[in-house]
């Protein structure tokens, strides 16, 4: 009987050998409260785009250029005074040392040392200004380039001639609009003709003779009574104020040049207007390009 119960006894610690230990984590580990922070983030975070999907648009990046209108009224009234001090003096101790005392408001240090010589108290000739030009101003850095010609009348002894003489000066205008000259008068040129030529519209036989005829009595008409018609006369012959009243004493001589195309289903006249001035008696030629429309009068609509 005691060898069963000691058999037995061994069966069971057997039995309990056998089955696995489980090994339990506790919920206070560093490596659980990792994983429910993560857990918790990523919940938080599907939730927070959720309600925010809706709401959500693009965004287009859209560049804005600012056009800084420059007011040049100071530079050019500044230079314009210069050239007038800078160029006018008479052959007398007393204008020279006026003149280089009036030029020193308009330079640097520097400069007013440079032009302590530039007339000289020996000089034979005097100098007034009849004219000043002012042909660009651009900016320069922190300067502005200024390009003007300058009218002078020159009298040496009793003979006087006038001479014209383009340069280039550098201004600087600081935060308070002050002007100083940076750079003497320097010899430059002037812009000449340029070479261009607009290209000439032709009649492309698009107007059939009678309308071309019918439009140029119209034309005739309406020119030698246009300069010295009112609002209301106009009126008749011209919509959407295309061309003004002028009240002026011109007498109509002829149509020198035309030229007849239809554009767009209306008629378009470039055309050449011969006036007398009758106070001034010049012969004046003005250029029109008009356009016509018919509905039971020829209009002159723009």
């Amino acid at each position: 009987m005691k060898g069963f119960i000691k058999k037995k006894e061994k069966q069971t610690l057997e039995t309990k050998s056998k089955i696995p230990k489980v090994r339990t984590v506790g919920p206070r580990k560093k490596s659980v409260l990792v994983l429910w922070i993560l857990l918790i983030g990523s919940l938080a975070f599907g939730i927070y785009k959720n309600f925010t999907a809706i709401d959500q648009h693009t965004v287009h990046e859209r560049e804005i250029i600012e056009t800084k209108i420059m007011d040049m009224n100071a530079i050019e009234s500044f230079t314009k005074n210069f050239v007038k001090d800078y160029y006018t003096w008479q052959n007398e101790k007393d204008s020279i040392e006026q003149r280089t005392e009036k030029i020193s408001n308009y330079l640097t240090e520097d400069l007013r040392a440079l032009n302590t010589d530039t007339v000289r108290a020996d000089i034979p000739t005097s100098s007034s200004v009849i004219g000043i030009d002012i042909w660009s101003v651009t900016p320069e850095d922190d300067t502005y380039a200024v390009v003007y010609s300058v009218d002078q009348k020159i009298t040496e002894d009793k003979n006087s001639t006038s001479i014209r003489s383009t340069y280039r000066i550098l201004l600087h205008q600081d935060n308070e609009g002050n002007l100083v000259i940076t750079q003497n008068p320097t010899l430059w040129s002037i812009p000449n003709k340029s070479d261009y030529e607009p290209q000439q519209p032709e009649s492309n036989g698009t107007v059939d003779s009678n309308t071309v005829q019918e439009v140029t009595e119209f034309l005739e008409t309406f020119f030698t009574f246009y300069p010295t018609a009112t609002d209301k006369e106009l009126a008749y012959y011209v919509k959407n104020n295309a061309l003004p009243p002028i009240s002026k004493d011109y007498l109509f001589s002829d149509l020198v040049h035309q030229v007849f195309q239809t554009v767009d289903h209306q008629l378009k006249v470039w055309v050449t207007v011969k006036y007398i001035d009758e106070a001034t008696k010049f012969t004046q030629f003005s250029q029109y390009i008009l356009t016509l429309e018919k509905d039971t009068n020829w209009m002159i609509v723009e």
